[in-house]
């Protein structure tokens, strides 16, 4: 009957063919079942899986859908499968004994926290998962092994402050692997439960041991205030950096707990996320640092702009101080700064990870020169000579990451390959991605073949037959630009970013002016005291007095009348330099300097006011007294204070100073753009722009 035609009725309710067919076999190991059009229902499905697991033990495999099972065939494998499901698989021959592994994880979800006192929570995580969460909190390992942004904690270890702001990638907390224990696993639970008994009640303790199991970590997360995140969110409209409410109809415990301790849970598409070649570029990088035999390696990071690099640089600085004691970090980018308000060119020595946005570490620098604008298009060469200045502190003692602009294209171009051959990186990464602009790979042979803004490329060296060794150690002048110098080369590392960003080319000028009003707001929440408790507001503070014939000015941006130089300096972000000339010979001051000079900057602080009858200026700065004795320059810049510190103070009463509505923009020098000093090629640029582009620039 096997080979006999029957027709098949037709039903409403499913999907049959409508064609007769031969009738089965009872017994069919195919994929016939899974192929069929309608759904199955979670009791099919488990009937389909009992059988499939009883017919692996008979030994039919079947996977091979082609090969149907019928006849003497079908009946030998029936009673295969029914013999298999009576009487267990017979035991195999005695081997020996392989070396105890790790139980795999039952529960591949993160449980979720459980309070631990006010503003604390403990958090249980298996192998390799993750917990993404907006907002602050001080972490600690209390069992196994976690990362944070690429840098490890481990069981007794101090607590690292994490900082993971919306601003920026939301952060998340990592189980990673770690040596096992020579132990039992009902030792390890008999430790757990004695290292949670000063943390959790006995039901917690219980609820959380059930989730328990080898490999996985268990962290503390308690509530953290610190007196520059308190300022920075007393201003209205900025709480939202570091916490965000959505409303929804559905509060679990979870939420309430975590709220306690000052953080969120977000969905793991929110948090960081690095790509493949990413992670392969900084394990290379972490191996070369901890081989490196004759010398330290020299990282320098390009790319164009929204890319990735300052992200890419945290994590790799996390990464290396897992295996080394520090690092030295040279800041050329002087829009978007890491340590330091923006302007700056900057050298550092990082002992400590990087566990947030730039707002929330701000550090002081070994080297640092006040450059005073956020790009460097009006005036290369000074940016070029500050840049030698500040690398020449740069000891070799420890492995030195370079950030660079993200300007990318014509001149910026040209002065990166300056770059690269003034500070003779041993190692170049590359970022690129889909939406950037087209940027030529930097290989040494592209770099030695093409001229820069201040070098000339190897060809033309060849062709007037100079050639001089040991580049790096040379300093160049005017006179030196035409100078043929012939430069080793570098390993290039191409990255392909993946990241993925909220900014726009039409708000990315305002997204950046946001954080670097946020990098004024950190360093000036070291004003602040050092308990948390309260907020000062700045027109509370103390300044320091300043008499005019101590110090020197300078505005660096814009030609300002001698007559109008106060106006300037008042209400206005200013430099604390140290210049070598000595200017306590004047009488009566203000002393002016004619040229910008090339000094070191020890900080910065807010011109308050000026006292024009004690010849007095009111500066208020968190720099420490016993620097702030060398000081005896003041550059001002085009960097300017947040609005917010003028208009949103706590205890202001009647008319809030340097604040106006009656302002006429009409006035000559009025706007920021006016007054500025414009380069050659910008100027050239403007002569030759057509009649209906510069009526569209003058409609905005």
């Amino acid at each position: 009957m096997a080979d006999s035609l029957l027709l098949v009725k037709r039903g409403s309710c499913r999907f049959m063919p409508s064609r007769p067919r031969k009738a089965r076999p009872q017994f069919i190991l195919s994929r016939w079942l899974r192929c069929r059009p309608r759904s199955l229902r979670w009791c099919s499905r488990r009937r389909l899986r009992r059988r499939l697991l009883q017919a692996q033990a008979a030994g039919v495999d079947w996977r091979e859908s082609s090969c149907l099972v019928s006849g003497a065939a079908g009946e030998a494998a029936a009673q295969r499968l029914k013999a298999a499901v009576r009487r267990p698989a017979p035991a195999a021959a005695p081997a020996p004994a392989p070396a105890p592994a790790p139980a795999v994880p039952k529960f591949t979800r993160v449980p979720p926290p459980l309070p631990a006192g006010p503003g604390r929570a403990v958090l249980l995580l298996p192998l390799e998962q993750s917990f993404v969460f907006g907002g602050i909190c001080r972490v600690t390992c209390l069992y196994g092994q976690v990362q944070v942004f690429g840098f490890t904690i481990s069981q007794g270890q101090p607590a690292r402050e994490v900082f993971s702001a919306y601003t920026n990638s939301l952060l998340s907390i990592t189980a990673v692997h770690y040596p096992m224990p020579e132990k039992s696993k009902k030792e390890m639970k008999r430790e757990v439960r004695t290292l949670l008994r000063a943390h959790l009640l006995r039901d917690n303790r219980r609820r959380l041991m059930k989730y328990f199991f080898p490999l996985c970590s268990i962290v503390l997360l308690e509530r953290l205030k610190t007196s520059t995140t308190e300022f920075i969110i007393s201003h209205p409209g900025l709480s939202y950096v570091f916490f965000q409410e959505t409303p929804t109809s559905h509060l679990f415990a979870e939420y309430f707990t975590l709220k306690s301790v000052g953080i969120r849970r977000n969905k793991r598409k929110n948090g960081l996320q690095l790509s493949k070649s990413v992670i392969s570029a900084v394990d290379e990088l972490v191996s070369v640092a901890s081989e490196e035999v004759d010398g330290c390696p020299v990282i320098l990071v390009c790319g164009g702009q929204d890319i990735g690099k300052s992200t890419f640089n945290r994590y790799l600085i996390n990464q290396l101080l897992n295996s080394i004691p520090c690092i030295d970090y040279l800041e050329c980018d002087l829009g978007q700064t890491e340590f330091t308000p923006p302007g700056c060119i900057s050298l550092f020595n990082i002992t400590e990870p990087v566990l947030g946005p730039p707002f929330t570490h701000q550090r002081t620098p070994q080297k640092m020169v006040y450059y005073g604008k956020t790009s460097c298009k009006d005036n290369y060469e000074h940016y070029i000579e500050i840049i030698k200045y500040v690398f020449s502190s740069y000891k070799r003692e420890s492995p030195l990451i370079i950030n660079t602009m993200g300007w990318v294209t014509d001149n910026g171009l040209l002065l990166l390959i300056d770059l690269i051959r003034i500070l003779s990186p041993s190692h170049v990464v590359q970022f690129s991605s889909g939406r950037s602009k087209y940027m030529p790979n930097l290989t040494p042979d592209y770099v030695d073949d093409t001229d820069g803004l201040y070098t000339k490329s190897r060809p033309k060296i060849r062709d007037r037959g100079f050639h001089l060794p040991e580049a790096e150690n040379l300093e160049f002048v005017d006179d030196e630009r035409e100078s043929p110098v012939v430069f080793a080369g570098h390993k290039l590392m191409c990255v392909r970013s993946e990241f993925t960003f909220r900014k726009t080319p039409r708000n990315r000028e305002s997204h950046n002016r946001v954080l670097r009003e946020l990098a004024v707001l950190g360093y000036l929440g070291k004003l602040q005291p050092p308990d948390p408790k309260s907020v000062s507001p700045l027109h509370g503070l103390t300044p320091y007095q300043v008499p005019f014939n101590a110090v020197a000015l300078r505005i660096t941006h814009a030609d300002v009348a001698p007559t109008h130089i106060m106006y300037a300096v008042n209400a206005s972000w200013v430099g604390l330099c140290k210049i070598q000339d000595d200017v306590r010979g004047y009488v009566n001051g203000p002393i002016l300097l004619a040229q910008t000079p090339l000094c070191d900057c020890v900080g910065f602080g807010i011109c308050r006011g000026i006292d024009m009858e004690k010849r007095l200026y009111h500066i208020l700065t968190p720099v420490p007294p016993e620097e702030l004795r060398d000081v005896n320059c003041l550059l001002i810049g085009a960097v300017s204070i947040p609005q917010c510190v003028f208009k949103s103070q706590r205890g202001l009463e009647g008319t809030i100073p340097y604040v106006t509505t009656d302002y006429n923009f009409s006035l000559p020098g009025a706007r920021d753009k006016i007054g500025a000093r414009d380069s050659e090629q910008n100027y050239e640029e403007k002569r030759y722009l057509t009649p209906k582009l510069f009526r569209k620039i003058n409609r905005y």
